[in-house]
């Protein structure tokens, strides 16, 4: 993955579209000094970098139904049906997250049920059958930071 040079101005721009993501272009173009068209063509051009990742609405789990957060520890009986089962993952609605990570598991994922016996369900009837050896799982039981990642003025980051 290469990196983007950030100039100053992409870097107040993401600063204050972080902070709030439906401000107006017209509204940041005023912050930063520079016309609207500038703005525009910056986030454009931050976008097709892939600095940006678009703009989405986010629904509360907990709103329509989804009272259980779980992250779920995926043990596979047969590393080489990696790739079938993160197809059969990406299936599943009530995954919204996973990731390859380093350490025990081969996959950890993030999960919504709209409840423990809902929970159980998922784990016993959609992917237990997957041809997992076994799983670990963690429920949530407040999500106490989330936030975007700090964009930082210096080269490295600190």
């Amino acid at each position: 993955m290469r990196n983007y040079q950030l100039s100053p101005l992409d870097l107040q721009i993401l600063k204050l579209i972080a902070n709030d993501a439906r401000i107006p272009f017209l509204e940041v173009a005023r912050a930063c000094n520079v016309s609207g068209a500038a703005i525009h063509q910056r986030i454009q051009k931050l976008t097709s970098l892939g600095v940006l990742k678009g703009t989405e609405y986010v629904i509360d789990p907990e709103k329509i139904g989804y009272e259980t957060c779980a992250y779920i520890g995926l043990y596979l009986k047969n590393p080489e049906q990696f790739d079938h089962v993160m197809d059969e993952l990406r299936k599943m609605p009530e995954v919204v997250e996973c990731h390859f990570t380093t350490g025990q598991y081969d996959m950890f994922i993030k999960i919504y049920a709209k409840n423990n016996h809902h929970l159980l369900s998922i784990i016993h009837d959609k992917l237990q059958p997957l041809g997992l050896s076994r799983t670990e799982t963690l429920i949530s039981f407040h999500e106490a930071i989330k936030r975007q990642i700090p964009v930082s003025d210096k080269e490295d980051g600190l």
